[in-house]
């Protein structure tokens, strides 16, 4: 496991050179979004980027405006040498658990790249059972683009579902919230109950529905 510096001065390449020149070959960075709310699906997202052609700007996607992030993700899809995103639905969060769920998103990620990586640079300190080796980094979306690059569009390829299944389930918020916690999601699930984009084996979500019944 790669170590979080305290003081960062942004992302770099430094970790993507280590890894190649270790493994001898591409690498790819890797993160995801979606973990902590209590609707929608799991997202990630694989990037191996051209060193020769780095969209200026790319950090940390909690780090962003929603539109640099948006500008970002056309440029990284543009530049890099190859991209994935994967999604876990919320009926396979609720079966498997929502880490397990993150694995299967960031393997259908992978998987979906058009050049197969050596190796794959991981934020945090989980090493999922991926179709390539793993080097974990905690705060790695803040030390490595190309994590970074990953966590961009992680989320909003996320945002986007979510804003769609506002649409198809109206009166929850989810394009605003994106399925976190909130006062008005907390408002719509006492009100309308549970719809089949929440995850219903989490607490918050059954206790709702508990006070709710």
């Amino acid at each position: 496991m790669i170590p979080a510096k305290p003081d960062r001065p942004g992302p770099s390449l430094d970790l993507e050179t280590a890894a190649r020149l270790a493994f001898d070959g591409p690498v790819c960075g890797v993160d995801e979004a979606g973990r902590g709310p209590w609707a929608g699906p799991v997202s990630a997202a694989a990037v191996i980027l051209n060193p020769d052609d780095l969209p200026p700007g790319i950090d940390d996607s909690k780090a962003l405006t929603a539109r640099a992030r948006e500008r970002l993700e056309i440029e990284i899809k543009a530049r890099a040498l190859a991209w994935g995103v994967g999604f876990a639905s919320v009926q396979e969060i609720d079966s498997l658990n929502i880490l397990k769920a993150t694995g299967v998103a960031m393997c259908r990620a992978i998987e979906a790249l058009s050049i197969a990586p050596v190796v794959a640079l991981v934020d945090g300190n989980h090493a999922f059972a991926l179709p390539c080796p793993v080097r974990t980094v905690v705060g790695g979306d803040g030390l490595s683009l190309s994590i970074a690059a990953a966590s961009i569009l992680a989320k909003t390829a996320r945002d986007r579902l979510m804003i769609e299944l506002d649409a198809e389930y109206p009166g929850y918020g989810f394009a605003g919230h994106k399925g976190y916690h909130a006062a008005v999601h907390v408002a719509a699930l006492h009100t309308l109950g549970p719809c089949p984009a929440h995850r219903l084996s989490w607490a918050p979500i059954r206790a709702l529905t508990a006070v709710r019944d």
